[in-house]
């Protein structure tokens, strides 16, 4: 059986304040071509400077990958002819890369795997190819904009280590949490991590170009892979070619056929020196990495005594670990954890948000747990309140208030039960007949009609009592 192989090219623009080459800024205008001088638009005569910034990032994410590091690294110009390359050239890394041999360890459906990295290295983004009328295939004509033109990208090549879509959607949200906490990357800019993934199912290998985002990567992968095996259905052969993933389709459509690194014609870039890369400079930047996300996991199991579920989840989302970390402090650990872990990462989720990008705060989360550790509130009413206040800058006191989300107890309770009970007598049956789950069906049905506001374990023992023989 043909065993499917996966490697990805993952390209991250680096949070750097000036371009690789040039003092243009990364940010700013966004006006087409504004962001740009004669160096980073490759006019004759001109004369590249290397950003210290950019190669210090590039250092810690290759040491935080477990790379090996040279003695000394310089740049390449890699040829070929394209529109948003105005020097018909990319100033990148080839014979000697920032780091080699490198691995990630990821964990998928409870198991391990480590995913090799082959090299790490550095170079300049092309320009941005606005397709007007169509798509890459069918536009009727192109315009270029050059202000990305210039940008530092780090690029991570890993071996085909990789043999599913699932695999290579997870090993691409561990990079993205390695490069949060290393401060090198904006999660929620647009297009700051692009991949570009070689896929074969036995035979020829196909590259997929410049896809954008975890979801898409998974569904380029899967189209591609079934393209494949389909070919093979009908006796044809798959034929070694650069492919782009069209997200409106859901399909690859060919570019071209396949180059080679020869085709490239990688030299030696005469404008730019070599970099030595001292050891205490490769020590004091070292020294600069953070805690990372697996380690921090494993110190929170071990430390803190929570599942290695939770730990996961807290440290899947950078400002969700640091507020953690903070509320922690003068809050008890497992209420927040579960706080954090549960209801908080579920709304974010729910409304596809990074911690960063909702309006929580940790004076809002602080009061919302100190509610639920007082008894103000059940945790389904933490949620309820935590829908209300994610997208808008609200208070969860004055949610709790308006909404009427205060705990119910005592009578209230009681009257739920009985109310329950009267509406659902054939499970009140059953229970007494000794099916357990009969009783779970019953508090679903208290927790719906309180709105979540009973506490569970108190409405559990009123209907435990009020049913039992």
């Amino acid at each position: 059986m043909d065993k499917t192989k996966i490697g990805l090219e993952t390209h991250l623009q680096l949070l750097t304040k000036s371009k690789l080459f040039c003092g243009c800024p990364t940010t700013g205008s966004e006006g087409p071509n504004t962001r740009v001088c004669p160096t980073c638009l490759g006019m004759p005569g001109t004369k590249p400077r290397v950003n210290k910034k950019a190669i210090e990032m590039g250092i810690k994410i290759a040491r935080a990958l477990n790379c090996e590091l040279p003695e000394e690294m310089n740049f390449s110009r890699k040829t070929y002819f394209y529109p948003d390359m105005p020097k018909n050239f990319q100033t990148t890394q080839f014979s000697v890369p920032l780091g080699r041999n490198g691995e990630v360890t990821m964990e998928l459906d409870g198991k391990e795997k480590t995913v090799r990295i082959r090299r790490v290295h550095l170079e300049e983004d092309p320009g941005k190819l606005k397709h007007v009328g169509g798509n890459i295939t069918s536009a009727d004509y192109v315009l270029v904009d050059y202000n990305r033109s210039g940008t530092p990208l780090c690029e991570v090549v890993t071996e085909p280590d990789l043999e599913s879509p699932e695999e290579a959607r997870t090993f691409l949200r561990k990079l993205a949490d390695i490069f949060e906490y290393l401060d090198v990357y904006d999660s929620t800019g647009e297009g700051t991590i692009r991949s570009d993934a070689n896929v074969s199912t036995g035979g020829e290998r196909t590259e997929v170009k410049n896809i954008t985002g975890f979801k898409d990567t998974e569904k380029a992968l899967r189209y591609e892979l079934r393209r494949q095996k389909n070919l093979k259905k009908r006796g044809k052969e798959v034929e070694r070619e650069t492919r782009s993933y069209d997200d409106s389709s859901g399909t690859t459509k060919s570019l071209r056929t396949k180059e080679h690194e020869a085709d490239y014609g990688y030299i030696f870039d005469p404008d730019l020196t070599r970099i030595e890369l001292k050891k205490r400079w490769i020590e004091e930047l070292s020294q600069e990495i953070p805690e990372l996300p697996h380690e921090k996991k494993g110190r929170y199991v071990e430390e803190y005594d929570v599942s290695k579920e939770v730990a996961a989840t807290l440290c899947s989302d950078f400002e969700l670990t640091m507020t953690f970390e903070k509320l922690i402090d003068n809050l008890s650990v497992e209420t927040t954890s579960n706080i954090l872990a549960g209801p908080v990462k579920k709304v974010l989720n729910y409304n596809e948000m990074r911690f960063r990008e909702s309006e929580l705060n940790i004076d809002k989360l602080r009061n919302l747990i100190e509610m639920v550790e007082s008894g103000e509130i059940t945790e389904r009413n933490a949620e309820m309140i935590l829908r209300e206040i994610v997208v808008d800058d609200k208070n969860p006191k004055e949610v709790k208030e308006e909404k009427g989300f205060g705990k119910v107890e005592g009578n209230e309770i009681d009257k739920i039960v009985g109310e329950v009970i009267e509406e659902n007598e054939s499970a009140v049956e059953d229970y007494r007949k000794g099916k357990e789950e009969a009783l779970n069906y019953l508090m679903g049905q208290v927790m719906s009609k309180s709105q979540g506001r009973a506490d569970p374990s108190e409405a559990r023992k009123i209907l435990k009592k009020r049913v039992g023989i």
